[in-house]
């Protein structure tokens, strides 16, 4: 991609509803390839699809105001692409100021904050702009001094002249900057990697203060005048419809105003909202007791037949049989069939909630045709788009503000939520608030798919891997979006499946049919969990039966350095496979760099194991070595876990840490407690007392995160965490006890026959 950076008026610089009067006022529109000569280092094959902007300004008191056009929950986004702006402006950070963006593809581009993509995306326009607006600045005070702008140099948001050493701030140059054309994409002079100030540099993040001290504004917190409380009662069968409810009683609770029938989408429903009964009350705690006040019946459809004990074995038995072919080298059926050792194994992961610790909130108020919403949402232009499709209004009349999000883990991409708000709204006339309990959170999700594995490896006298057969089969997220969805997208099975980096001569990929009877969306890191769980687990079962050090021995399977070719089916995280290849030489000095710090083979107490495992996914590098201590009622602990993350260039040292070890305690609450079962269509847990995460005591004791130096394209950080924690912690307690795990969750599969089951002792 090239950029090409433009003058925007100032009626379209909006900060917080208000136009900015004066000053510097650029944005960032990045064209097609081809369009100049030096296209950035990583370039996004999305970025001409979605035409994204981004903003500066700076007004006459030398304020430097940037726009942050992605969604904060936590992962520090707000802060890291602004003060990529700042280190090639040269700004003073201490005088930037953050806005956060409005929902509007026209203006910013695409806005959905997931798939890790932000700093991998925009890292790069944004240095363009920021260098930009520093080298328009730089050309002001040239002009008004009469100097050659080669003697003038901006540096810590002012302008120096070098030989005389004038100076003039940037307030002072902001309005002279603002009438000079803006520098074709050729012309831009980036600073180098030795000079940046803020890039590849420790910071806090900018929101840290408000977070901790609880000033910080989320969407529960929102709060218009004349505004209503709303709660729903939503289909417990996903596809089911309101048969009755009594009203009467429900208005009755006092401060409950009035009941309202919405009317939902049957499946797949996309987006769109369930449907249901609200209750609209004067605040959230009368509508929850209205709520219980309804008694309402259902007719629950045909999934009410969905019982995923009973679908647990169906996947199972599909794994075992011949799949569709989604990848083919060699002859990996003949190799299993010829005389040689063949190992066999089938892995099992459940069904998963988001469970973020803020439910899904939104604001909205509809009124003269039109709509104006505030949520904590990852994908204000989807809420934006559904709102329109829902109202039956054009989009140009929809503007969704965004509020930082109490996390996301892709949930809150999906706005179902924000539109219920905008119906509410419009049936009772004034601004609503929709809440959701963490009931309703875990009833009601997009949950992780459900799936099961089967794998086969022939192995030849001395133990090396020959041939490989991996069949996957699970309900695919398309199901949410489209009828009949029977088998995989080839992006889910481009997730651990058919990317395998093993040099192994005969390898074989199918996946099966797989009938969805849920919602099905994104969680953090997808598809890569499950897979990642059976190909690390896999390849320590194939090192013990060859009597090979596990790392030893993974590394083999790695092989030399090279480029892997994944077949026609692959897609690449919707980047150049160019820019961003399989890389078995990333892998292989994450492996041994993770093992390095680890010490591994070092002694260890009785009980202890290490386990090992690494993965790519979002095009970065993850090594991860676990240890594990088993204790005799079989209760897990995790005293020490060592990570090494390759994820290119290193933009945000603190958040790469911050992200590994959240990655850590999230993929452990999974590992040893994540499980939503169904009977009858519904889901059966409830809160966290049933559908548990890993508190303080359980998570890590030790979390030692060692960032790989890299001069590649930087890549995704939020997401490649996690796949390989599971089969890491899964092997090390296998060499703790001999006890393999190939189905998750863990916590009940190590207790002793007479160890009653009431939850991890370890809570």
């Amino acid at each position: 991609m090239a950029a090409i950076l433009e003058n925007l008026s100032r009626r379209r610089f909006l900060v917080g509803g208000a136009a900015v009067a004066g000053g510097l006022v650029i944005g960032l529109r990045l064209l097609p390839r081809g369009f100049a000569s030096s296209p950035p280092a990583a370039p996004a094959v999305d970025v001409p699809r979605f035409n994204p902007t981004a903003f500066v300004s700076i007004d006459e008191t030398g304020l430097v105001t940037i726009v942050a056009h992605r969604s904060e929950m936590g992962q520090g986004v707000r802060t890291a692409l602004p003060m990529a702006v700042a280190d090639e402006l040269e700004a003073d950070w201490s005088r930037v100021r953050i806005a956060q963006a409005l929902g509007d593809e026209a203006t910013y581009g695409g806005q959905n904050t997931d798939g890790s993509r932000s700093l991998r995306h925009f890292l790069q326009p944004m240095r363009e702009m920021g260098a930009a607006a520093r080298q328009m600045l730089e050309t002001a005070a040239a002009n008004m001094w009469r100097v050659d702008v080669a003697q003038v140099r901006a540096r810590d948001h002012q302008v120096i002249h070098t030989t005389t050493g004038r100076v003039l701030g940037y307030g002072e140059l902001a309005a002279a900057a603002r009438a000079l054309p803006v520098p074709r994409p050729e012309e831009l002079k980036l600073k180098r990697p030795e000079d940046f100030r803020y890039i590849g540099k420790d910071m806090p993040i900018v929101d840290l203060a408000d977070m901790t001290s609880g000033r910080a504004g989320y969407g529960i917190d929102v709060r218009l005048p004349g505004m209503k409380y709303a709660v729903i009662a939503r289909p417990p069968v996903y596809g089911g419809r309101v048969a009755s409810y009594d009203e009467a009683s429900a208005l009755a609770v006092p401060g409950v105003e009035r009941v309202v029938k919405l009317d939902g989408t049957p499946p797949p429903s996309g987006f769109q909202p369930l449907g249901g009964v609200a209750v609209i009350a004067r605040n959230t705690w009368a509508a929850i007791q209205g709520r219980g006040k309804l008694g309402t019946t259902w007719n629950d459809g045909p999934n009410r037949s969905y019982d995923s004990t009973a679908y647990k074995t169906e996947l199972e038995e599909t794994a075992r049989r011949p799949g569709k072919v989604v990848r083919n080298q060699g002859d990996a059926l003949a190799a299993l069939a010829a005389p040689a050792r063949v190992l066999k194994a089938d892995y099992y992961v459940p069904h998963i909630a988001h469970a973020p610790m803020e439910p899904p909130a939104a604001a909205a108020s509809v009124a003269d045709g039109r709509c104006e919403a505030w949520a904590c949402t990852q994908n204000p232009q989807g809420a934006r788009d559904e709102i329109a499709k829902a109202l039956g209004i054009p989009v140009d009349r929809v503007k969704v503000n965004v509020t930082l999000l109490g996390g996301g883990f892709g949930r809150k991409s999906k706005p179902d939520y924000v539109v219920e708000a905008a119906l509410l709204s419009r049936a009772v006339g004034a601004p609503v608030k929709v809440t959701w309990t963490r009931e309703d959170e875990i009833h009601h999700d997009y949950y992780h798919t459900v799936s099961a594995q089967h794998l086969e490896a022939a192995l030849d006298s001395r133990g090396r891997a020959i041939a490989w057969l991996h069949r996957s089969v699970f309900p695919a997220i398309p199901s949410t979006f489209q009828p009949n969805v029977r088998y995989a997208s080839d992006g889910e099975l481009s997730q651990g499946v058919i990317d395998i980096p093993y040099a192994i001569p005969n390898i074989r990929c199918e996946n099966g049919e797989a009938p969805s009877h849920v919602h099905i969306g994104w969680f953090r890191s997808v598809l890569n969990i499950p897979h990642a769980f059976g190909v690390c687990s896999f390849a320590d079962e194939l090192a013990h039966a060859a009597g090979r050090d596990p790392k030893d021995y993974l590394l083999e399977l790695l092989g030399p350095p090279r480029r892997v070719d994944a077949g026609a089916h692959y897609q690449n995280y919707g980047d150049d496979i160019n820019v961003y290849p399989i890389d078995t030489g990333r892998l292989r000095r994450a492996v041994e760099l993770v093992a390095e710090k680890a010490q591994w083979g070092r002694g260890l107490p009785a009980g202890h194991g290490l386990g090992i495992a690494v993965h790519r996914s979002f095009v970065s590098y993850v090594a991860i070595v676990v240890e594990a201590a088993v204790g005799k009622d079989g209760t897990v602990s995790v005293p020490r876990v060592d990570v090494a993350v390759d994820c290119g260039f290193a933009a945000y040292p603190d958040r790469i840490r911050s992200q590994m070890e959240g990655a850590a305690v999230m993929a452990l609450s999974s590992a040893l407690y994540g499980e939503i079962t169904f009977r009858e269509g519904r889901a059966q847990q409830n809160n966290f007392n049933d559908f548990q995460v890993a508190r303080m005591n359980v998570a890590p004791r030790e979390t030692h995160v060692h960032v790989i130096e890299s001069d590649a394209p930087p890549g995704g950080v939020g997401e490649p965490g996690v796949p390989p924690f599971a089969p890491a912690l899964c092997n090390a307690i296998f060499a703790a006890t001999g006890k393999r795990i190939r189905r998750l969750p863990i916590a009940d599969q190590l207790r002793s026959e007479n160890e009653p089951r009431k939850g991890d002792r370890a809570r």
